[in-house]
């Protein structure tokens, strides 16, 4: 009944739009039933029922005098009450096999191995769990159920990167953390905790609905921060203190700085209340737009930068289109520092080596690039041509099946004549016989058809995967020759930067051996730096100096140069497995689907006879 009313009282106040999509609907009747949900357990937790209420007080001295009645209560305490502890691998275990399996299903469920990376959906309610943990061994959880329990810190949970539903209401948790790596999560439930702030939600993009509700949320700091969870369309803070401020309707406020709300609690959000709600708050709204404008900037100007740098992994030249692969030639080279401390005949040297090595890291970008659009274009043209030819192969497929179907059709309507004359005519005479041979014949007839459409369905399917596998491997093998094409290329570029840093390598040492000589003539060794003086009178420490200064810049060019060439062949390498992949389980859906497809004829011939007999029963009555 509460159900009823609380759906009646959504729709008949013109709390709803007049008519809503699918999508909107789905959403108002999920809000609308975890809230109902979510009010439930207070509710229960205010009924009190006295020991014993069942039995009359006469009764109640003899039974719990009796072992049976102490046995029963020992039992019942520890259904209702279980001790409290840590989430472990038991606990894990024994919910998955309990959850949702009833009779025979649940005996089967319970005899099969439990493979926790399979385990979707968990749910731990009502365990009395103090504390968070092993839940990595759950790589692909997709719904986390912890609600009902006396957990205080939200802790552990943050490699679980495919959540897409976590309700932790009915804890007590004091604090949001630890949930920024929760990037998939959907649905967040905190309703009926210890909450005294909003916070830590930004990081999650896709999140949609938000019950925050009945916690101890006295600020509105925070409640801006929504603004940057785009994806957010329910949002519910009812039985918070600051939705109790007197003057202060926080329904208006959130629906003015938080735009892209469809429902707060929820309850639909008409155009004509956000926009009064908006002019109420219109100076608030300014202060929070202005607060973080250069915030939102910054947040843009990152997703470029990160769309960018992925382009350019694409295309394996990142951290090449600027000075990096300089800047890191230079980071931890503390001997060529020290050659540094000559002064301006260093610094010269510096700036023409940068300038010369950046000309080579910038054809090098340019080549990537280039090869990328190249590669790009290869492969689309590739996925398209495999697309035609499965459109073709299915074209060719479904043609085979509505000519079987229409022989189905004329068949079933020949069987249903004879069927209906057998359950007309005198069992075990002539024509009796007559029809059942007849039937006979039309069966064979009908395997028959249907086991030449198994075969034709299966040769094509079996020469379209096998096209497509030659298909594959010669791509592979034009993609390795573009790929090895690219690196021997960009290789020639690198081997031009070796040859700038052992040139730039042979000038550092001529310039700091005529800066020694020069001070040595001067007799001003004492404007030598210090780390240089080892320098005067051993010249093989200088050209250790350069050496090591050398070799620290070829390592890291080095290092660039291998690194494109490793992560090029892992392209290949995956992209084709990820090919291989998909085609595999495409072909075994297939054969799936061809062999139910033929499961279904047979069992639809086979059902016809029981089918006509029900439909001449029922002409009786």
């Amino acid at each position: 009944m509460r159900l009823e009313s609380r759906w009646n009282s959504l729709s008949a106040g013109n709390q709803a739009p007049a008519a809503l999509n699918g999508s909107a609907f789905t959403n108002l009747l999920f809000a609308t039933l975890a809230r109902c949900q979510d009010n439930a357990v207070p509710m229960l937790e205010r009924v009190k029922f006295p020991s014993y209420v069942l039995w009359p007080a006469s009764e109640m001295d003899e039974e719990t005098q009796s072992p049976t009645a102490e046995r029963n209560k020992s039992f019942l305490e520890e259904v209702n009450f279980p001790e409290p502890g840590i989430i472990n691998l038991d606990m894990i275990r024994s919910s998955y096999l309990e959850e949702g399996q009833h009779g025979e299903t649940r005996r089967l469920h319970q005899l099969e191995p439990v493979i926790l990376e399979r385990i979707k959906t968990l749910r731990l309610e009502f365990k009395n769990i103090l504390r968070i943990d092993h839940l990595w061994v759950l790589p692909n959880l997709t719904k986390l159920c912890l609600n009902c329990n006396k957990i205080e810190v939200i802790e552990h949970i943050g490699m679980l990167t495919a959540l897409k539903e976590l309700n932790l209401s009915f804890n007590y948790i004091t604090k949001i953390e630890n949930l920024e790596t929760l990037v998939n999560l959907e649905v967040l439930s905190l309703f009926g905790n210890r909450i005294t702030r909003i916070e830590n939600l930004e990081a999650l993009d896709k999140l949609v609905i938000l019950s925050i509700g009945n916690n101890l949320i006295n600020v509105l700091d925070g409640i801006d921060r929504l603004r940057f969870v785009n994806s957010l369309k329910v949002l519910n803070l009812e039985g918070n203190p600051i939705a109790k401020l007197p003057d202060f309707p926080l329904s208006q406020y959130v629906t003015a700085i938080l735009p892209q709300l469809n429902y707060y609690e929820y309850v639909f959000i008409k155009d004509e209340a956000r926009d009064a709600a908006q002019k109420r708050f219109y100076r608030e709204l300014r202060e929070i737009e202005a607060k973080q404008e250069k915030e939102i900037h910054d947040r843009e100007t990152e997703a470029r930068e990160r769309a960018e740098a992925e382009r350019l992994a694409s295309s394996f030249v990142e951290h090449l289109d600027r000075q990096q692969l300089y800047e890191t030639m230079w980071r931890a080279d503390d001997d060529g520092r020290v050659l540094m401390l000559i002064g301006a005949p260093a610094q010269e040297l510096a700036e023409d080596y940068e300038k010369d090595v950046y000309e080579l890291t910038q054809k090098i970008y340019k080549l990537g690039l280039e090869r990328f659009n190249e590669r790009d274009a290869d492969i689309k043209d590739f996925l398209s041509c495999l697309e035609e030819g499965r459109q073709e192969f299915q074209s060719l497929g479904q043609k085979h099946i509505e000519e079987f179907m229409q022989y189905r059709d004329k068949t079933f309507e020949e069987a249903s004549v004879i069927l209906r004359e057998l359950e007309t005519c005198e069992e075990n005479g002539p024509e009796h016989v007559q029809l059942c041979e007849a039937m006979d014949t039309t069966n064979a007839q009908f395997d028959e058809a249907l086991n030449e459409l198994w075969q034709n369905l299966m040769a094509q399917e079996l020469h379209l995967h096998e096209a497509i596998e030659e298909s594959t491997l010669n791509f592979e093998h034009r993609f390795t020759r573009l790929m090895s094409s690219f690196v021997e290329e960009s290789q020639l570029y690198f081997l031009q930067l070796r040859h700038v840093c052992e040139h730039f390598s042979e000038s550092m040492t001529d310039a700091v051996s005529r800066f020694i000589s020069d001070k040595l003539a001067q007799h001003d060794l004492d404007s030598v730096p210090q780390p240089l003086r080892i320098c005067i009178d051993d010249r093989e420490s200088l050209l250790n100096l350069v050496d090591a200064m050398k070799a620290t810049h070829i390592a890291r060019i080095e290092e660039r140069e291998d690194r494109m060439a490793d992560r090029s062949k892992e392209f290949i390498t995956n992209y084709v497995e990820k090919l291989n992949k998909e085609e595999i389980e495409r072909h075994r859906a297939k054969i799936l689907e061809i062999n139910s497809f033929m499961e279904m004829m047979r069992k639809a011939i086979a059902n016809l006879p029981e089918e006509i007999h029900a439909e001449l029963l029922l002409q009786q009555e």
